[in-house]
């Protein structure tokens, strides 16, 4: 079992499938996940205002996976999906006050 998250290092944690995974948003990560999404202050502004895309959700996390994921993006997006928005926000709030304050 891989270490609990570690907020020094801005890393945050999401539950999926009974599995805690956590969430790094390195540097490699970020612009992995804005090679995908597009630029990551735009996608700040679009969950500010409520228009965050469910793809855009995932593929942010899938990117910031610290460790490999246990599944596929499909199965974890799935998975990520099941468990509902709401359960990955705590973790999405995370990682934007990581983008926002570039640490």
């Amino acid at each position: 079992m891989s270490p609990a998250a570690n907020p020094v290092r801005g890393e945050a944690s999401i539950r999926v499938n009974g599995e805690a995974l956590v969430l790094r948003p390195s540097f490699a990560a970020l612009v992995a996940a804005e090679g995908e999404v597009g630029s990551l202050f735009a996608l700040v502004d679009r969950a500010a205002a409520g228009g965050l895309l469910l793809s855009e959700l995932v593929a942010l996390l899938w990117h910031c996976l610290r460790d490999a994921a246990p599944m596929s993006r499909d199965d974890f997006a799935e998975a990520v999906t099941a468990g509902g928005i709401a359960a990955a926000t705590p973790a999405l709030k995370i990682l934007i006050a990581q983008i926002l304050a570039g640490r």
